[in-house]
């Protein structure tokens, strides 16, 4: 399934404004860059995805929206946006899962696969437009391997393959860290083979146990983490491509290493500017909180958070925060995103179809102008509800600014909340009796068979002109 595209009202009559300047703050500077495409408008996105050896939790959703809801954004403004989100497909911690399932570590890689995917189209925002899996990269990863050998800044070891750390004047820019003080996470494995404990790897020769393999001119193995992830990038998006994104999580070892081996093997910089979003936070019982993790064992997954409280929440929670943030994840953050879900449906269903008011776009204007500065969505969220405030003062309002501010966040559809949804004939029956027993005074039936039409799904809204159905939430 291809990106529903953003409605591109941009160019609409009472929007002839001049695009702001888009900034986003880079890691490596530490500093608000301009976009600046390569190409003309075309803009090129790297969000670094999942392993896949379980099932994603609520964290784990945080990159995939934040860079999906930037793409929707770049291309309203006028961008042609090409998102790459990848699958880590072959890792470490897939063999350690599949061998405790007692399952090939290919099978286990595809079931979680086809289980990430699920649980990402629950969100609503449809697909990136290349997910390339590292199995199926393994070529452009040998290619990138060998150019590092040849330009002395990778060397072999026993079919095991290492960066040499050191050959990069540059290592540390990104993450900020002193050379001295850096530890790749790589424990003991290849210790004794590293000419530096520096040393990371590129490619690991098969071990006992371990399924999956390839034939590479060093000797049969599969490649480290951090190799996939350039070799990736780059086959889709080429070199000095625009936005690299994930998890601030990612900062060090992975994108300063995914940095340092394309700046070696290909002479220039992986991408301009390097975008990292903050970590869910869970909230204990004592009301501290400590980041979202597997290894923690506070994880709640994706698909769970989406049946019981639905994606809108979920996705207004996200939007509440800037992305460089941490969120506080709880049940009480996500009631309170419920509740600003059911006041913008609420506001939208006094409003009518067709065009906003002119005098009203300053607001729209206003919510489009924080997105491009820092991709600032609380800040956007609250311009939004200005314009819903403005909107509830007034009556004949048109709901085409709304749908296209929500438009953004992938939710569109809460502009109209009701559309295409009629109440069947045994609702309007229900409805008729219901007015009949207010008319008779009977309040107890009257209250009966309000209750009886919630249980189907609707709320009586009772005014001047009459009651009517509208869906309950």
């Amino acid at each position: 399934m291809r990106w529903p595209r953003p409605s591109r009202l941009a160019l609409s009559a009472d929007r002839l404004r001049d695009v702001p300047e888009i900034r986003l703050h880079d890691t490596r500077s530490g500093e608000l860059q301009p976009l600046v495409p390569r190409d003309g408008r075309n803009v090129g996105i790297y969000a670094c995805g999942p392993t896949v050896y379980n099932r994603i939790h609520v964290g784990n959703a945080r990159p995939f929206v934040v860079f999906s809801w930037l793409k929707r954004f770049l291309e309203h403004e006028g961008y042609d946006v090409t998102f790459v989100a990848n699958i880590t497909d072959v890792n470490d911690k897939i063999y350690a899962a599949a061998a405790e399932r007692g399952i090939p570590s290919e099978q286990l890689a595809r079931e979680m696969t086809e289980h990430y995917i699920n649980d990402t189209n629950l969100l609503g925002l449809g697909r990136p437009d290349h997910e390339p899996k590292a199995s199926e990269t393994i070529d452009q990863i040998i290619d990138l391997i060998q150019a590092l050998i040849d330009r002395g800044a990778a060397y072999v070891v026993e079919g095991d393959v290492y960066f040499r750390v050191r050959a990069d004047e540059r290592y540390g820019c990104l993450s900020h860290r002193d050379i001295e003080q850096m530890d790749q996470g790589e424990g003991l494995e290849g210790a004794d083979r590293k000419e530096d404990p520096l040393d990371f790897a590129l490619w690991k020769a098969q071990k006992e146990g371990e399924d999956t393999a390839w034939d590479a001119p060093w000797g049969r193995g599969r490649p480290g983490w951090h190799i996939e992830c350039s070799a990736m990038a780059e086959s889709l998006l080429g070199v000095g491509f625009e936005i690299h994104g994930g998890g601030s999580d990612l900062v060090f070892p992975h994108h300063e290493n995914e940095a340092a081996q394309t700046r070696l093997a290909r002479g220039a910089e992986l991408a301009r500017i390097w975008m990292h979003n903050g970590m869910l936070e869970a909230r204990s019982a004592d009301g501290s909180s400590e980041k979202m993790a597997k290894s923690v064992g506070n994880i709640a997954l994706l698909a769970d958070v989406i049946e019981e409280h639905g994606r809108e929440a979920l996705l207004l929670l996200f939007a509440g925060a800037h992305y460089r943030q941490p969120i506080v994840f709880s049940p009480e953050t996500l009631d309170d995103a419920a509740r600003r879900a059911r006041g913008i449906r609420e506001a939208a269903r006094r409003l009518q179809d067709g065009p906003s008011p002119a005098d009203m776009a300053a607001h729209r204007d206003a919510f489009f102008a924080a997105l491009a500065d820092d991709f600032n969505t609380p800040q956007a969220l609250s311009h939004l509800a200005a314009w819903i405030r403005e909107a509830n003062r007034r009556d004949g309002v048109g709901r085409e600014h709304l749908r296209e501010m929500l438009d953004i966040f992938g939710l569109a559809d809460m502009a109209d909340p009701d559309a295409g949804v009629k109440p069947d004939a045994e609702a309007l029956a229900l409805l008729e009796a219901r007015d009949r027993a207010r008319a008779e005074k009977n309040w107890a039936e009257a209250d009966r068979l309000r209750e009886e039409l919630r249980a189907r799904g609707w709320e009586v809204r009772d005014s001047a002109s009459g009651a009517e159905l509208v869906r309950a939430d």
